[in-house]
């Protein structure tokens, strides 16, 4: 158990730096060029108003990518865990959703199903880890 105990905040940081860097990402391709984002996520689409969501779903992704960005000496990253926890198991569903029921595919739409559920997974997995460490070592 020592050797998980000196991991698990490694692994916590490290799977929060990721999804935060993806979604800062991701937010920063919205901002910059809706169009071609929701193009290779559920196909062509060409809105005005849709182009002006998805610029302000790429500003939502980087403040969301910023706020749950671990910071140092910080004692719990139980809020940014939660945050991105449910952020991700619910881009992952609404995702799949549009690729099957929806009917609607882009270039990327499956591989973002797939990166926002390992993700989640991650999450969930990096939490188990903390939790059985801290009740081991009580």
């Amino acid at each position: 158990m020592a050797l998980m105990s000196e991991t698990s905040p490694n692994t916590s940081m490290k799977v929060l730096v990721f999804a935060a860097i993806v979604e800062v990402g991701t937010g920063l391709a919205l901002v910059i060029d809706p169009a071609l984002v929701i193009a290779l996520l559920v196909g062509e689409s060409k809105s005005t108003e849709g182009m002006q969501l998805g610029r302000l779903a790429g500003v939502a992704l980087i403040a969301l990518g910023f706020a749950c960005w671990p910071s140092r000496g910080a004692e719990s990253a139980a809020p940014a865990f939660r945050g991105m926890l449910f952020y991700n198991v619910m881009v992952a569903l609404y995702l799949a959703y549009l690729g099957t029921l929806g009917h609607l595919s882009g270039l990327l739409l499956w591989p973002g199903v797939a990166l926002h559920f390992v993700v989640a997974l991650w999450l969930v997995w990096t939490w188990l880890i903390v939790r059985r460490t801290k009740t081991a070592q009580k």
